[in-house]
């Protein structure tokens, strides 16, 4: 069985989680992710996120490309959580290019290309005006 492991907040979920997701899960055969957690968060974006870690984690888990979930708790752990999870393939959006080329020695690394004209970010600015 390919394991295939990803991360990211999932905050205010929409396609563009769902088409990465989905895309990851056709590298192989288990889908984990790793759903940020409240504390790391703040420290990567500077903000909480709009839904709670439990929420956002409870929605990722129930779609049907996702077999497992846990908290991202530090970005340090990276290496801890490929290990841990015993991945093949660690899949990546392309923002994140080359940061993680690092783990090419326990797995696969794959960046995928986000979906155009998608952003967390830009949703919640429509939403505050």
């Amino acid at each position: 069985m390919k394991r295939v492991i990803t991360f990211g907040t999932f905050d205010v979920f929409h396609v563009g989680h769902l088409r990465i997701l989905e895309r990851a899960r056709s590298y192989g055969d288990y889908l984990i992710v790793g759903v940020s957690s409240d504390s790391l968060n703040v420290s990567k974006k500077g903000r909480h996120a709009v839904y709670s870690q439990e929420e956002r984690r409870e929605i990722v888990s129930a779609l049907r490309v996702v077999d497992q979930t846990f908290y991202e708790e530090s970005l340090e752990k990276k290496r801890e959580y490929l290990e841990a999870y015993a991945a093949d393939v660690l899949v990546m959006g392309d923002d994140w290019a080359g940061r993680f080329d690092e783990f090419k020695n326990i797995c696969e690394v794959i960046y995928l290309p986000r979906t155009p004209a998608i952003s967390t970010t830009a949703i919640i600015e429509s939403i505050k005006r």
